[in-house]
């Protein structure tokens, strides 16, 4: 298989999904905003950018399955699957914050091979490859060279429907805030991975995730250098809920913060 080629396909349905959104985004009417749960929206825009995903996806890999966010397609295939969120940081798009990304990945068996986040709104399209290193556009990008968790700025995910361990949350972000730079919430996961990818963040960290959140990011910042475990171990970051994203060098010095957090969340 040419993942190289894949990726460079994948980037041209993403950046055409991307301009979709981007032009129903200039005249979003709010009204049509439907709510799946608490403070979980979904719009026609999602769906639609979805099945647009799933439509160009099904001719470039026949074979593959898909997970995807709003349901649009959810056979599984024996060796790849397609992860897609069409809108991740659908809150953001709805009030009309420009931060929101197509995000797409594709697993092999249980690894991530491809991915692609697309930021329409800043025309950057982060991608990368199993071993092809990653890019920005045409632009290799790499992680930080920040030494310590004091030179860094980090990047989290606020709980917006589950606040059972607000109190936790709160005293862990207390914590980065007097050992780095400043913490940072720009409300789409993707795009957080992608900003450690290319140097923007130090380190990224969120719970309560699913794994079209993390899939398109997650390679993105492997093969640019970074590092990625859950919270206290490595393990599957995809599907555990939960992640670290790091330029490596910040890596154990987030995992003993966040531990404070996540040690007294599980007593």
């Amino acid at each position: 298989m040419n993942l190289n080629q894949i990726a460079n396909n994948l980037n041209v349905i993403c950046r055409h999904v991307g301009a979709f959104i981007k032009q129903e985004g200039e005249n979003f009417d709010r009204s049509k905003i439907e709510q799946k749960g608490f403070n979980d929206l979904v719009s026609y825009v999602d769906k639609e950018a979805e099945q647009q995903l799933v439509e160009g996806l099904r001719k470039l890999l026949p074979e593959a399955g898909f997970i995807t966010e709003e349901g649009t397609a959810t056979t599984k295939g024996e060796r790849f699957n397609w992860v897609i969120d069409p809108l991740d940081g659908t809150t953001n798009f709805t009030h009309g914050l420009p931060v929101h990304c197509v995000s797409v990945g594709l697993l092999d068996g249980d690894e991530v091979v491809v991915g692609t986040v697309y930021d329409p709104n800043r025309d950057e399209c982060f991608w990368a490859y199993k071993d092809g290193g990653a890019y920005c556009n045409d632009t290799p990008i790499k992680v930080s060279d920040a030494p310590a968790l004091k030179d860094s700025l980090i990047a989290t995910g606020f709980p917006y429907y589950d606040f059972g361990l607000t109190q936790q949350y709160l005293q862990v972000l207390g914590s980065f805030m007097a050992k780095s730079h400043g913490i940072r919430r720009m409300g789409s996961a993707a795009i957080d991975l992608v900003y450690v990818a290319c140097g923007r963040f130090e380190g990224f960290f969120e719970y309560n995730l699913n794994p079209w959140d993390v899939a398109g990011g997650a390679i993105i910042v492997k093969e640019a250098g970074g590092k990625l475990s859950k919270f206290t171990e490595d393990g599957d970051y995809v599907f555990g809920r939960e992640i670290i994203a790091s330029n490596r060098n910040v890596h154990s010095e987030m995992q003993q913060v966040v531990a404070e957090f996540w040690n007294q969340a599980q007593s």
